[in-house]
């Protein structure tokens, strides 16, 4: 992997852990970002349920939980979309996230309009 595409792919991980911690009040403790074919960018993100879901974890609410994350995910898609579109130079065509509430792992799925120089 080229030296550009490896800052690029870090920088994407960067600005989630960011804006984890922004929105949500809790940053991940690991984050990776790849591409996944020329059009589509995910982001995978660990250990990023803040007190409050947690508690529902444990409960066994992963539900309730799903639904929490997932409402304020739509909530903050515009900022998600941003980032992605900024380092890229490439617009965000569909947003999807995902979260395993057994072992607190999210992903931060991003497909990209088509590049027009193919």
């Amino acid at each position: 992997m080229s030296e550009q595409r490896t800052s690029v792919l870090s920088e994407i991980s960067r600005e989630m852990v960011r804006l984890y911690k922004e929105l949500f009040g809790r940053g991940p403790t690991r984050a990776r970002t790849d591409f996944a074919g020329p059009d589509v960018v995910v982001s995978t993100l660990e250990n990023t349920f803040t007190p409050a879901e947690q508690r529902l974890a444990e409960m066994g609410e992963d539900q309730r939980l799903r639904d929490t994350r997932m409402y304020f995910q739509s909530a903050t898609d515009d900022e998600f979309r941003a980032v992605i579109e900024r380092i890229l130079g490439r617009k965000v065509r569909a947003f999807n996230s995902a979260i395993d509430t057994k072992v607190d792992v999210c992903v931060e799925v991003f497909h990209l309009e088509p590049r027009a120089d193919v």
